[in-house]
């Protein structure tokens, strides 16, 4: 730890650069209109040299997503808080960087009287 005998502030060098979340993206705290998930599957489609004309922050997720993460493995992988990372990949989705795979609600899993139809027709066979 650092202290500065000027103005008695201090800092830890350990921390890295200080920045508040709402400017890595410009003040921006939703991800546009696209349903972003916890559990939604991100891919990068550029290839990692690709990212060196990025900006930092759109770089690391685009290293980090050569497979497929979901959402919430980018923002741990990141250390930065999940709707800053939402507003992040919308960029990068938008830009055609990146693309995005939302899981199934459960609204749409089959009715359990089909299901059980089904079973029935079967064991009568």
């Amino acid at each position: 730890m650092m202290t500065s005998r000027d103005d008695d502030t201090w800092f830890d060098d350990a921390a890295g650069p200080i920045a508040r979340p709402y400017t890595i993206t410009g003040g921006r705290t939703r991800a546009g209109d696209l349903d972003l998930q916890l559990l939604s599957l991100v891919v990068a489609l550029p290839a990692p040299a690709e990212a060196a004309t990025m900006a930092p922050e759109y770089a690391r997720i685009v290293r980090l997503c050569q497979r497929p993460l979901s959402v919430a493995e980018v923002a741990a992988h990141l250390d930065l808080p999940v709707p800053i990372v939402k507003v992040l990949l919308a960029d990068l989705i938008e830009r055609g960087q990146v693309i995005y795979r939302t899981s199934q609600p459960p609204s749409d899993t089959p009715d359990q009287h089909v299901l059980q139809a089904v079973l029935d027709g079967i064991r009568r066979l």
